[in-house]
């Protein structure tokens, strides 16, 4: 393997220049305040974390974790989400605070890909957690931060689809009982969008035709409130019918919240299914064709820290937004140019001070005895005036 040159990076990370920094700066203040208008505090967790605690908790598979070793052999991981580390900060620094909690966050992330074009290695992530509540309640509360927090991004056109772990499980127990392999190859098939390839699964399976029609019925079930009796009619799992109500109570929650014009229901979703217990959910932006937001709720994370409570919150995929979504502007003030000589350099530092005292960007520049002074209109455009110090 050749050696890199000097300006090359490695695969899948990036350099931001200043513009797409202030961009992305923007993005993060203004969806950091709208969480923070909802009682969501910031926290910051450490880059890097123990394999064995976070990185084993994690919700990224093992062969997309970034793994090194410290100086005394113990194996570390990049973080590759913020869900985990702040589970393992709830359960220990904050275990005497009083649930529920509100959490926010904006950070870096790391995971491991295949080198190949478009995929990131490390991306930005914006989101929240809400620890210690189980209701239906919380579960619209985070839904609706997660359509106000899109709208504070610049994201104007936006769809959020709504599932839930249970009903899939509940109804894939029913119809294929005992059957493990087959339960795990349908959820691989719907967890590709590969309907084609879900189909074909189900004719190879030992069921009743009626049973077949069932499963096959979960690609129908799409759409808005009218689902959850759809839902309802076809599968009689006690897991299944208890999803479709708390899922209902949600999407009630949201008509009150006035979101619901942004919202459906996808029974068909079935993201991590490893790691989510209930309600998941996903945002789809209309300039994009993959997900700007992602969520759920994820019951059994924290007991793997010693505090068993529930939780749910989301993510905003900043990148992706930054990068697809023609939302917030940057305003760029264009700064002052303030020159000056040997003999006018005391009174041009001291104005620079007070036009930066007001909020404006100054910029210095000595002018030796054979510089040429710029003039507001040899600037135009770079500068939002010219001051003279040259004495």
């Amino acid at each position: 393997m050749s050696k890199p040159k000097g300006f090359e990076k490695p695969a899948g990370v990036r350099d931001y220049l200043p513009y797409a920094v202030e961009r992305l700066r923007a993005i993060e203040r203004s969806v950091l305040d709208c969480m923070s208008g909802w009682g969501y505090r910031q926290i910051m967790t450490p880059t890097m974390e123990y394999y064995d605690t976070v990185g084993v908790a994690s919700s990224t598979s093992d062969q997309k974790l970034f793994k090194l070793l410290n100086n005394r052999g113990t194996t570390m991981v990049l973080r590759s989400d913020m869900t985990a580390p702040i589970a393992r900060v709830v359960s220990s620094l904050l275990k005497e605070e009083p649930l529920p909690i509100r959490l926010s966050y904006h950070a870096n992330v790391y995971r491991a890909i295949e080198e190949e074009a478009g995929r990131e290695s490390e991306f930005f992530q914006t989101g929240v957690e809400l620890v210690g509540d189980d209701s239906p309640e919380a579960d619209a509360e985070v839904v609706a931060l997660a359509v106000a927090s899109l709208q504070a991004a610049g994201v104007s056109t936006f769809k959020i689809a709504l599932g839930h772990v249970g009903f899939l499980n509940g109804l894939l127990e029913e119809a294929v009982p005992g059957d493990e392999e087959a339960r795990e190859g349908l959820k691989q098939g719907l967890l590709r969008r590969d309907y084609v390839g879900y189909r074909e699964a189900l004719t190879k399976l030992n069921v009743s035709e009626a049973q077949k029609e069932e499963l096959k019925g979960i690609l129908r079930l799409r759409g808005g409130k009218e689902v959850c009796s759809e839902a309802r009619g076809l599968s009689q799992s006690q897991l299944a019918q208890d999803s479709i109500d708390h899922l209902c109570k949600v999407w009630e929650a949201l008509e009150d919240y006035g979101v619901a014009e942004h919202v459906l229901i996808d029974l068909t979703m079935i993201g991590d299914f490893s790691y989510y217990t209930g309600l998941i959910f996903e945002g789809y932006a209309a300039e994009l064709g993959f997900p700007v937001c992602s969520g759920g709720r994820y019951n059994n994370l924290l007991q793997q820290f010693g505090r068993p409570v529930p939780a749910t919150g989301f993510a905003l995929k900043t990148n992706r937004i930054l990068d697809g979504v023609d939302g917030i502007k940057a305003v760029q003030k264009l700064p002052v140019l303030v020159q000056y000589n040997a003999q006018g350099r005391k009174s041009a530092l001291q104005e620079a001070a007070r036009l930066r005292r007001e909020g404006k960007v100054v910029v210095t520049q000595h002018v030796n005895a054979e510089g040429e002074l710029r003039t507001v209109e040899e600037t135009a455009g770079k500068y939002a005036d010219v001051v003279s110090f040259v004495k």
